[in-house]
């Protein structure tokens, strides 16, 4: 397993970037990088034609990447692609700085499914859960 996908919110995306960063430095491969997206974005110069051009490009991210990790908080698109990647059966890692996936009122009932990994940890205990579950893997 070496191609990976984050999603998040934009509100996340000093995270998100340290989460790329560190796996490609491991020599994992990012299959998008939707935090180029911010400029367009924030200037409000984003139109409908590029939204959908986004969204094929995430679409196409989840389903080409080998590892889905959902930081939370997460906005629409992060959940969207949450469900495309529990459908594609993707390896997904759901990481929350705090107890929110344990909290009645701002769970998801998709946060509770078998197949997905969680993390309460810091963002360097998600990376080694990551790269951990990698490095035993190819040892075996």
């Amino acid at each position: 397993m070496k191609r990976f996908y984050v999603a998040s919110s934009f509100r996340n995306i000093v995270n998100v970037r340290y989460v790329v960063q560190t796996l490609e430095s491991k020599g994992y491969v990012n299959t998008y990088d939707w935090t180029q997206n911010a400029s367009a974005r924030d200037a409000g110069t984003a139109t409908l034609g590029d939204l959908r051009s986004i969204g094929q490009h995430e679409k196409d991210a989840v389903m080409g990447a080998d590892v889905v990790v959902i930081l939370l908080p997460g906005g629409k698109g992060t959940h969207v692609e949450l469900g495309i990647a529990i459908a594609q059966g993707r390896r997904t890692i759901l990481h929350a700085p705090d107890e929110v996936i344990n909290n009645l009122e701002t769970t998801s009932a998709f946060y509770h499914l078998p197949e997905l990994e969680t993390c309460h940890g810091t963002l360097d205990d998600l990376l080694a859960m990551i790269v951990g579950r990698e490095a035993t893997a190819s040892a075996v």
